[in-house]
């Protein structure tokens, strides 16, 4: 398989306004909602609406989802949204998995596929065993796109990797046009925690909110006030190279006491307590330069031990509650979403913005 050729641009995605009546669509679930409803609430006119709905039915977006009784004049005609008429993918590259999921339009999971992988394998392998899961999860149906997260650091703008712990033969490498070009789709590219906080800061209240992912190594998704703060070189979030102990052990990263190396060797000797600990510190770092609301857990490592790992920093967390005299310390959790967090959280980049919700930068051909 050279191309996937299932890739499509339905013309009523591109338009903001059919954005804002495809959200409305998405949030009324199966009950519907009516073309004055859609109006009022967009503030568009109902000719407008009448429009863009009628496109959305011939392209099998929308359909009719019965009548509802108004308060005067004939029952007022509902419309829903079909959420298998476009489908998401969401491909989560770490350093020795790879999880790749199909959503639909509504964001639900409709297949999901995991294999082995060797990020060190090169780049080439590691394309193409992308490209192979992805071909045999889209079987024809139409896709949207695909949503990539990877171990970082890499700039979100321009898709190309920098020198990823561990793999420095990734750096310069423009992973995202690479994937594109071999996909045949359009194509956004971002790091993992980003991806998984995306994900959350999507389904969840717009607050603010620090997601650690622990795993095979460590990071931060950092959610400020609902949006996802990236950094101008995509840089926020290296949560795992924090120094926390000079002398410490030494890294993938060159350094010597970096959060992620604390957390991996305690772990790596059975002291869970340690490791959460570890990242109890960095997490009450993050409390205190940004006055977040609440932190997440997610990450294989955590699902190994969630309990142990909410429990040692959480009460790291209320050991700095106390010293601040704060009666009300910051609650931990482990993430929602399961171990396809972040793949999912790769999908709705590319959904998100088919609802209005920000833009990402992707690249491809263009879809068909």
């Amino acid at each position: 398989m050279n191309r996937t050729d299932s890739g499509v641009n339905l013309p009523a995605l591109r338009s903001h306004n059919a954005a804002l009546v495809l959200d409305l669509l998405r949030a009324a679930g199966d009950a519907g909602i009516s073309r004055l409803e859609l109006a009022e609430r967009t503030g568009l006119t109902p000719q407008a609406v009448s429009k863009i709905t009628a496109r959305l039915r011939a392209e099998g977006t929308a359909t009719e989802a019965g009548r509802r009784a108004s308060t005067g004049g004939k029952p007022r005609t509902v419309l829903k949204l079909v959420p298998s008429a476009a489908h998401a993918l969401g491909l989560h590259l770490d350093r020795d998995e790879l999880t790749a999921v199909l959503v639909d339009l509504a964001g639900a999971l409709v297949a999901v596929r995991t294999v082995p992988l060797d990020f060190g394998a090169g780049h080439d392998t590691v394309v193409e065993t992308a490209a192979a899961q992805a071909g045999a999860l889209i079987g024809g149906r139409r896709v949207l796109g695909a949503g990539v997260a990877s171990p970082g650091p890499l700039d979100h703008h321009t898709g190309v990797l920098h020198r990823v712990t561990g793999f420095p033969q990734w750096n310069g490498f423009p992973l995202r046009d690479a994937l594109a070009a071999r996909l045949g789709l359009p194509v956004a590219l971002d790091k993992d925690t980003n991806a998984a906080a995306l994900g959350l800061a999507l389904r969840g209240p717009a607050d603010s909110f620090a997601y650690l992912h622990l795993g095979s190594g460590l990071g931060a998704g950092l959610v400020l006030g609902g949006a996802l703060v990236r950094g101008s070189r995509t840089g926020a979030g290296e949560f795992g190279h924090q120094t926390i102990l000079l002398g410490g052990p030494a890294c993938g990263c060159g350094a010597r006491g970096c959060i992620e190396a604390l957390c991996l060797s305690a772990v790596a000797r059975g002291d869970i307590a340690a490791a959460a600990r570890f990242l109890g510190v960095g997490a009450a770092n993050l409390v205190a330069l940004l006055d977040i609301d609440r932190v997440l857990l997610g990450g294989r490592t955590v699902a190994s031990a969630p309990d142990g790992f909410v429990r040692g920093v959480r009460a790291v967390l209320e050991e700095r509650a106390r010293r601040s005299g704060d009666a009300r310390p910051i609650p931990v959790a482990v993430a929602p979403g399961g171990p396809h967090a972040v793949a999912e959280g790769a999908a709705r980049m590319i959904l998100g913005p088919v609802f209005g919700h920000g833009r990402v930068g992707a690249a491809g051909a263009e879809a068909r």
